[in-house]
């Protein structure tokens, strides 16, 4: 534990702080932004989570997704959901998927869509609705029955979090970030006890920063989003019963289902059963940042997208 602490502890005055220059603004719905990466090729519109913010997309200039695709003959387009304004306080997940991200979809027109994580569920409902030209998704949960005993046990912790945030308006990211803990609280001490084990000055030591930066960072999740995700997904599984948007199986857009075998975040068990799966060696974030990410996701993507 004393490891631990010293590893929290030098995360905490490390000097490392993100300086990548924010790409320019496409069209704007409220606070909910879509931002342009550049390049030459097809456009990609990437809808990451509303749960943590969409740098993890762009994380450093040596590891970003969105920038090497730009360099790729692919235009890369980032969803830039923000902090819920007077406008999108009182948005439920149906809410942003409607009156945000199909509507910032249209903007582009032809496009193709890709998810990661539970923007991986909002695009997967948004396409059911209105197919793209094609779709992508990275660790998307939707059959939420998949986790178990441990979605049980998030769905009953988030309602507790939900209801004490009411007097705030919002639930904010310091209380939703320990649900995602206790999914693997041996892993979250670990990964500390090793940083503190690490030259402050070493590349590792700055992206193990930049990560984490990015973990405990994200604007408040509105209340009934909240609501809709804990209780009617983690609790009910209304989108693996096919009571939520329909049955993903009947999708009629070719689809890219890109599933990590090693996620603690979104196990496979709960991905959605529908396109090309492609099991993934390698963890919830490390598909995206990862040393191998490359590899195993960056590339085979940019070569569907552009096929």
């Amino acid at each position: 534990m004393g490891a631990v602490l010293a590893g929290v502890r030098a995360y905490q005055v490390h000097p490392y702080r993100r300086a990548l220059p924010p790409p320019p603004q496409l069209a704007q719905i409220g606070n909910v932004r879509l931002l342009d990466y550049g390049g030459s090729g097809p456009p990609a519109v990437f809808v990451p989570s509303l749960v943590n913010p969409p740098s993890v997309l762009d994380l450093a200039a040596d590891n970003s997704l969105l920038r090497w695709l730009a360099g790729q003959d692919v235009r890369p387009l980032l969803v830039d959901w923000g902090s819920p304004g007077a406008d999108e306080r009182s948005l439920s997940i149906d809410g942003y998927v409607d009156a945000r991200l199909r509507p910032l979809l249209a903007v582009v027109g032809d496009a193709a869509v890709v998810g990661y994580c539970l923007g991986g569920t909002m695009a997967l409902a948004a396409a059911l609705a209105s197919p793209p030209r094609r779709l992508a998704l990275i660790a998307t949960p939707w059959k939420f029955s998949g986790y178990g005993a441990q979605g049980r046990e998030m769905a009953t912790a988030g309602s507790q979090i939900e209801a004490a945030s009411t007097p705030l308006g919002a639930v904010p990211m310091d209380l939703i970030q320990p649900l995602f803990w206790r999914l693997d609280p041996a892993g979250t001490a670990a990964k500390f006890e090793r940083f503190g084990r690490l030259p402050p000055d070493s590349e590792a030591a700055r992206a193990f920063v930049a990560l984490e930066d990015w973990a405990n960072d994200g604007p408040p999740l509105t209340l009934p989003a909240a609501r809709q995700c804990f209780g009617e997904f983690y609790g009910a599984d209304t989108p693996g019963s096919g009571r939520w948007r329909g049955d993903a199986r009947t999708l009629a857009c070719p689809t890219l289902n890109l599933v990590s075998t090693r996620d603690r975040i979104v196990p496979a068990a709960a991905a959605p059963e529908v396109g090309a799966r492609v099991d993934v060696d390698a963890g919830h974030v490390g598909m995206i940042v990862g040393s191998r990410a490359r590899n195993l996701v960056w590339e085979p993507l940019r070569d569907w997208l552009k096929r």
